[in-house]
């Protein structure tokens, strides 16, 4: 695929990831009551980045965790026989509190549901949220994100790819292939 252009670059990305954690905190009320849960891979340095937004604009810190999808997604069997149970790390209980998913890309909705499905599997929030850095659009289900870095409409043969340094060894950016 062919590098079609450069959509947010690093200052573009911290912009939009201040912007979101500045909604979550408006929408939520304060911090106190919440859990950022990263989708494993790239969602999970973007939670970091938000909880570390939170705790610069209200001095509170967030319990951070991840969620490993791959036991959760509709798939499964086409992807292996045998798939890894992969890795989730919940930091606290869960119930009652208000759970905010961060994910990279929101394309047809169908890892967020993986994710909801697992976060229930570990107890009873109070609420689930859905934070997403771009929303390129095509949902397959009905599952609309809460908080949102930037909405890219894109063709279905496009990708969208968010790098983050500690994955990547790059700059936060996010970039359109086609």
């Amino acid at each position: 695929m062919e590098l079609r252009s450069v959509i947010m670059d690093e200052a573009a990305v911290g912009r939009s990831l201040r912007r979101m954690t500045h909604e979550i905190i408006e929408r939520e009320h304060g911090a106190d009551s919440l859990i950022l849960l990263g989708i494993k891979r790239r969602g999970l340095p973007l939670a970091q980045a938000i909880a570390n937004n939170i705790l610069a604009f209200e001095g509170v810190e967030v319990p951070v965790g991840y969620l490993d999808i791959t036991l959760y997604r509709d798939d499964l069997s086409e992807i292996s026989p045998l798939p890894d149970a992969g890795d989730t790390l919940i930091p606290c209980p869960v119930e009652g509190k208000t759970v905010v998913l961060v994910d990279d890309v929101i394309f047809t909705g169908r890892t967020a549901r993986a994710a909801i499905e697992g976060i229930i599997r570990h107890g009873r929030p109070g609420r689930i949220r859905l934070a997403v850095l771009v929303d390129r659009g095509h949902r397959e289900l009905p599952i609309r994100p809460d908080f949102i870095g930037k909405n890219i409409p894109t063709a279905g043969s496009e990708v969208i790819a968010v790098t983050v340094p500690e994955i990547d060894g790059e700059p936060y950016g996010v970039k359109l292939y086609g």
